[in-house]
């Protein structure tokens, strides 16, 4: 369980990077906006990148608690964009600095469950040999992850949640057809 002093940082935080750029926080900022001393932040963080990391961590793994079973890809991309939504310059902030390895990690994270967690159950009576699995499962994950990149590059200006509305919606029946073919193609390719 996280501590009280632990949550006021990671708030304070988030309430600063929505306020200025990543480059231009420094610890000083973050104790002064929460009423702590330096110590007490580095007894619960090594440094700001380490910060980062928790929180986009944690948001990961809410993401993943709240969704246990996912029915369409639909409904989980739009759990994963609903976070940078609500923290839009926050986002940008840590997207446009040179801790965005750390978001493109959570990103990918959240875009495995989904993908995965999809997957299993539109799998789960299905004998589509383990190849062909993975395959699709590699690719519909690199569609998630590209579309909300591309959509972090343009500066997260357009309807995200239209486009990935449509986009399922022209996939419709596309995840079926690829199904069949696996089912019906020669078992000894794989």
């Amino acid at each position: 369980m996280p501590s009280f002093t632990r949550t006021a940082i990671k708030k304070a935080f988030i309430k600063i990077l929505n306020e200025k750029p990543l480059s231009q926080i420094t610890v000083k900022d973050i104790v002064e906006e929460c009423g702590i001393n330096r110590n007490s932040f580095y007894y619960h963080f090594h440094d700001i990148a380490a910060l980062i990391e928790e929180i986009v961590t944690e948001e990961a793994d809410r993401i993943i608690s709240e969704y246990p079973t996912i029915d369409s890809l639909e409904t989980g991309l739009n759990a994963a964009i609903d976070f940078a939504e609500k923290n839009r310059r926050a986002i940008l902030n840590i997207y446009n600095s040179i801790n965005r390895d750390i978001f493109e990690q959570y990103l990918w994270k959240v875009c495995e469950y989904v993908v995965v967690t999809f997957g299993e159950k539109a799998f789960s009576d299905m004998a589509i040999n383990k190849f062909d699995k993975e395959l699709i499962i590699r690719v519909c994950k690199c569609v998630c992850f590209g579309m909300v990149i591309e959509w972090m590059n343009s500066g997260m200006k357009d309807d995200v949640h239209k486009n990935v509305s449509r986009l399922c919606e022209l996939f419709r029946g596309m995840l079926d057809e690829i199904i069949e073919r696996s089912l019906n193609s020669p078992k000894e390719r794989m």
